[in-house]
């Protein structure tokens, strides 16, 4: 049976449960050299048409809820600016290939997201390749996990909030003169921000202060018609789980225990979030976290 992310069925059942073989890379990594391949909803997500004609910047666009995110606005009739990091670029053709396919137009803007002048030139490059913006999402972000505090070096700590807080901040500083209202804004937190693992300590704050900047933008920026929102991922498999975001002997057991659903996620099953807070069905919805997160509890 062919199925879509609007098939009705068990959603503990409905992607598999993966116990992924102990594995690592090195940062930024590949989505192509893990095992399992993540699942992007290549062949599963299908489009209604819900953000035709919409101009899209994403971040952390070549793998992971990036990628998907791109595909499925792609697939809603949206044309997509990607960012990635160059290492990152065998990744990137996938997802432009896929975007190209959907009859949408792909712009490709490599770059390091902690830099703030890139960040300026990415919009920039984003509004001039697109002819436009008016939707922005920011899903790209740094994690390694570490069991002791002393372990965490000032280099790692100003890396993590450089590339999840500050990047944020400094595109959607340069993005918003060229927001109409009716533009929408999306940042990316996690269930951390609110249950922050122990080992991962620098990454969760990051994901806390996203969140609450994030809140606090919406207030601002609602003046203005455009809207301003999050969406939290509970535990979901990516590149950041074999690039040292976890412990890689925990990967067999990667989000088992965690959510009540049994299972981690993957990137398609986030998708759906970005796709409806970027469209005009939620247009009563600004200053929410949408958590996505298997059945966690949150506040």
């Amino acid at each position: 049976m062919t199925r879509d992310q609007y098939t009705f069925a068990d959603p503990r059942s409905l992607y598999p449960t993966i116990s992924p073989e102990v594995q690592h890379q090195d940062e930024p990594g590949l989505q192509s050299q893990m095992t399992p391949v993540p699942d992007l909803g290549e062949e599963t997500y299908r489009g209604t048409g819900r953000l035709t004609g919409r101009r899209a910047l994403i971040t952390g666009a070549d793998s992971g809820i990036g990628a998907a995110v791109a595909i499925a606005y792609a697939r809603e009739g949206a044309d997509v600016a990607l960012n990635y990091l160059p290492s990152e670029q065998s990744d990137a053709d996938h997802v432009i290939a896929l975007i190209e396919a959907a009859g949408q137009k792909a712009v490709a803007i490599p770059g390091d997201l902690t830099s703030a002048s890139f960040c300026r030139e990415l919009v920039e490059k984003a509004v001039d390749g697109l002819g436009g913006l008016d939707a922005v999402v920011n899903v790209a972000g740094k994690q390694v996990w570490h069991e002791d505090i002393a372990d965490i070096t000032d280099e790692q700590f100003d890396l993590t909030f450089r590339t999840n807080v500050y990047a944020p901040f400094w595109i959607v500083k340069a993005a918003v003169p060229h927001l109409a209202p009716g533009s929408t804004i999306i940042n990316t937190a996690s269930a951390e921000a609110h249950t922050p693992a122990p080992d991962r300590l620098d990454y969760a704050a990051t994901k806390g202060a996203i969140n609450n900047l994030s809140k606090g933008m919406s207030q601002q920026l609602i003046s203005k018609g455009i809207r301003v929102n999050v969406v939290a991922p509970g535990p979901t498999w990516t590149v950041l789980q074999v690039t040292d975001g976890v412990d890689p002997e925990s990967l067999p057991e990667f989000g088992s225990s965690e959510a009540p659903l049994g299972r981690a996620g993957q990137p398609a099953e986030q998708a759906p979030a970005y796709v409806f807070l970027a469209s005009a069905e939620s247009s009563f919805v600004a200053g929410e976290t949408l958590n996505v997160n298997g059945g966690m509890v949150s506040p």
